[in-house]
């Protein structure tokens, strides 16, 4: 591909021919050529990808060879090989540092930004989960990621994407590595009775119909067992503290987003029924005991079921079932 100027495409191009032959020595005059730029504004545009931590070596004789990709939530190395249609193609925003990608993806949202738009950050100051409780974001060592949907569907309706979302984060998490995951009502992901994962949706409705959707995904993958907040280091834990090796952050989201758009697909065409047959195979809450702590109240009892709406069917100790739009279940 020839391009006349120096660029920010220029810069995708160039890393593309270094990608086609990694570890494998690519001359500046090669570069020079088929960039139509001089050897100085190649040696530029290498400077600006190793900014941005792309391990590159350079020789005067050689030329350059790309050696490393950077474990940077880096869009382009998202959409590198990402078999989706839509979720993280249409728009993609990436930060070093955000307050919150829900909060973001929220303003885009009212802005009109498409289906499909990622917000993605390598730190969040202000992370969240449910009922506003703080979600420990440290830099570099997890995915902090929110999606922008527009479902057809009504309001009522809303609480299935939160199901889905954890299904696709499973699915990823089963796909990629060993772990043994289950899911938890209604929104956590957890390994060996650990929260390795949460999904946090929030919606925008008008008076019959879903305007927007924004689901946001904390996973810890690369966080030490010791760095976790002591509050919360007896209930969390990551793929490194549970493999003992790291994971590449990069290859875990792409197929999070592939699996996502899948399940999401298959909501639209075939409805709700299969996903919610898969998030039922995936749980490990049926007949467990469990208290479930709403705003004002609590119930304790056993798992039942889980409706086709994804509502919590609890049958209490007076043997009364007791049907759950949301709470936080502690297992007893």
């Amino acid at each position: 591909m020839k391009i006349s100027s120096p660029s920010k495409k220029t810069r995708e191009v160039l890393l593309n021919y270094l990608k086609e032959g990694p570890g494998t020595w690519i001359s500046g005059q090669f570069l020079g050529e088929q960039l139509v730029m001089t050897r100085s504004a190649v040696w530029k545009q290498v400077g600006a990808l190793k900014a941005e931590g792309y391990v590159i070596e350079s020789s005067s004789r050689k030329g350059y060879r790309l050696c490393e990709l950077p474990d940077l939530l880096l869009i382009r190395e998202i959409r590198d090989g990402l078999a989706t249609h839509t979720l993280g193609q249409t728009e993609a925003r990436y930060y070093r540092q955000i307050d919150s990608t829900n909060l973001r993806a929220k303003a885009l949202a009212t802005q009109g930004a498409p289906e499909g738009t990622l917000v993605v950050a390598e730190e969040q100051t202000q992370g969240r989960g449910r009922r506003d409780r703080s979600w420990f974001s440290p830099p570099l060592q997890g995915i902090y990621a929110s999606l922008i949907l527009r479902p057809s569907i009504p309001p009522n309706e809303a609480p299935r994407m939160t199901l889905l979302s954890s299904v696709a984060a499973a699915e990823a998490l089963l796909a990629l590595t060993s772990l043994d995951v289950k899911i938890k009502w209604p929104n956590d992901i957890l390994v060996n009775s650990m929260k390795i994962a949460g999904i946090l949706t929030e919606i925008s409705t008008g008076m019959d119909t879903v305007d927007y959707m924004v689901v946001g995904l904390g996973l810890n993958v690369n966080i030490p067992a010791d760095r976790f907040p002591r509050d919360i280091r007896h209930q969390a834990t990551s793929i490194l503290a549970e493999t003992g090796a790291p994971f590449s952050r990069v290859v875990l989201l792409r197929r999070y987003l592939e699996y996502y758009e899948s399940y999401y697909d298959i909501f639209k065409i075939k409805g709700f029924d299969p996903v919610m047959n898969r998030w039922k195979l995936l749980t490990n809450m049926m007949g467990r005991r469990i208290m479930v702590q709403m705003v004002g109240r609590q119930h304790v009892g056993e798992v039942f079921d889980f409706d086709q709406d994804g509502f919590l069917i609890l049958r209490d100790d007076r043997g009364e079932s007791i049907r759950i739009f949301s709470g936080d279940v502690t297992f007893l």
